[in-house]
């Protein structure tokens, strides 16, 4: 072996690695973008769980075992209410994980001595975050108990305070069971519409560029969107077909039922299928290569497993890191997903998160035409 040929070979792919910029770069950021996703995103502990209250006792008592759970690192308060109706609407329609049901005589077995319960609706639609709840809220209770029988220990002197206290009783919603099936199939729905989507039309323009014939659409009189559109129109038809075929044997091997309409979720399916088109039709005007293509489908893909709330509960986020989450077309389309295969709650439930999703859908498709127009002209 001549060492000098090898340097010469070695020196010669330092070249074509430092002319293929893009992938220089895709090489250099990937590792430090999985080290912080890795690092802050993935994490199973789960804090700040938005909590609605239902206080129909409004009383002093009530008002301390709120604060109680308010004061904890596991809950943030997200409203109070004295409706219990209004609770379980902020539930189905995910501004709550779960919800605190006081009941009007709350106050009243107190002070007279009696143990009380509490109820605490859970969304069981993810498990990790329900069976989480439940620990956290007897424990908050069991505290609150305690001081309570410390204070009447105090002030009467007695001993038999123990029967003095509150009992969290946990009501789980949608998933009684808390079967890890029916929170992870749906949510397989929607990656793998986004994923196979994504890296098919990744490669669509590129697959032109490398084989020379992207010159001869530019000849063509075909305009740039006729182009775009009439090269998405078969991998809507794809993507369609892996949207119902996965539907179909969620149900037929997990046993996973709609519960909601099985059109407003065909609907809203195909709506987030265009932005993954979308998406991937933008990585093919940027990358040069197959290969950077891939690269750059990666990139896009790895966070939406990390930060969509597919593995990981974004509760349990760093507030940057969950902002980022909410930039993710996938992000929402699971929660419409969820809210409508398990839930069965409709479009007066979804409008909000449809919306959001709708408008980064626009963004993607408005900057992939207007850098597809420049790639053409």
């Amino acid at each position: 072996m001549n060492i000098k040929r090898v340097l010469t070979v070695t020196k010669k792919e330092f070249i074509h690695i430092r002319r293929d910029k893009v992938s220089m770069i895709l090489a250099l950021i990937a590792p430090i973008m999985m080290l912080l996703l890795f690092g802050f995103a993935v994490s199973t502990d789960v804090n700040n769980i938005r909590l609605a209250v239902c206080d129909q006792s409004n009383t002093l008592e009530s008002r301390e075992l709120i604060k109680s759970y308010e004061n904890s690192d596991y809950f943030n308060i997200y409203a109070v209410t004295d409706n219990p109706k209004k609770v379980e609407e902020m539930i189905d329609a995910g501004e709550a994980k779960a919800a605190l049901v006081i009941p009007p005589d709350f106050a009243t077995a107190l002070r007279r001595g009696r143990k009380e319960s509490v109820q605490i609706l859970i969304d069981g639609s993810d498990p990790s975050i329900a069976r989480t709840t439940s620990s956290y809220a007897v424990m908050i209770s069991n505290n609150y108990s305690q001081e309570l029988s410390n204070v009447k220990v105090i002030n009467t002197g007695t001993t038999l305070s123990n029967r003095l206290g509150v009992e969290a009783r946990a009501m789980v919603l949608y998933n009684p069971t808390l079967e890890s099936s029916k929170f992870n199939v749906p949510g397989v729905v929607g990656l793998i519409l986004q994923n196979i989507t994504v890296i098919l039309t990744a490669f669509a323009m590129v697959r032109e560029r490398e084989r020379g014939t992207i010159e001869q659409l530019i000849m063509t009189p075909v305009s740039s969107l006729e182009l775009i559109i009439g090269k998405l129109i078969p991998y809507v038809f794809i993507g369609i077909y892996d949207y119902t075929i996965v539907l179909i044997l969620s149900y037929l091997l997990f046993g996973i039922a709609i519960k909601g309409s099985i059109l407003l979720l065909t609907l809203l399916g195909i709506v987030f299928l265009i932005g993954a088109l979308a998406m991937g039709m933008l990585i093919s005007t940027v990358a040069k290569t197959q290969l950077q293509a891939m690269q750059a489908a990666l990139l896009v893909l790895l966070p939406s497993v990390l930060l969509s709330g597919f593995m990981f509960p974004r509760e349990a986020m760093p507030k940057l890191v969950y902002a980022l989450s909410t930039t993710l077309p996938v992000t929402h389309f699971l929660i419409i997903l969820r809210g409508i295969i398990l839930k069965g709650v409709g479009f007066d439930y979804l409008y909000k998160t449809t919306a959001i999703l709708v408008a980064i859908i626009i963004i993607i498709t408005t900057v992939t035409v207007k850098k597809f127009t420049k790639k053409l002209d």
